[in-house]
């Protein structure tokens, strides 16, 4: 199990990582390894008020996998927490680390799923 991890201000403005916490409790439960296998190798912007498009270019080579677990890593199944899915994008940045890294699959467990804003016409 490998969380996805967030950016050293975040750590120090909240003073934990949220999916660390989720991945950490889940894999207590379910009797499984945690390995903080990813890095952030730059900080980024928030990605809240972003387009899908510019969340993709702003994770976009966000994550390295750390040289230490590159040899847990190769061929295992890893499951991928993060604490909430937008756009995806985030996920998919990370699952394509673990892949070059040599994972040879990728679950993804989120906790919320945001939804799309959606107009309605009656009011």
């Amino acid at each position: 199990m490998v969380p996805v991890p967030t950016t050293p201000r975040r750590i120090r403005r909240r003073g934990y990582n949220q999916a660390r916490l989720l991945a950490s409790s889940v894999a207590e439960r379910l009797g499984l390894d945690l390995s903080e296998a990813l890095e952030r190798n730059r900080e980024g912007a928030t990605q809240v008020a972003l387009h899908p498009s510019q969340r993709r270019a702003n994770v976009r080579s966000a994550f390295q996998a750390r040289e230490e677990a590159l040899p847990v890593l190769r061929g295992v199944h890893v499951l991928l927490v993060d604490d909430v899915l937008t756009t995806g994008a985030t996920a998919v940045a990370a699952a394509t680390e673990l892949i070059l890294a040599g994972v040879s699959e990728v679950t993804l467990l989120t906790y919320a799923r945001a939804l799309p804003f959606l107009r309605s016409s009656h009011r």
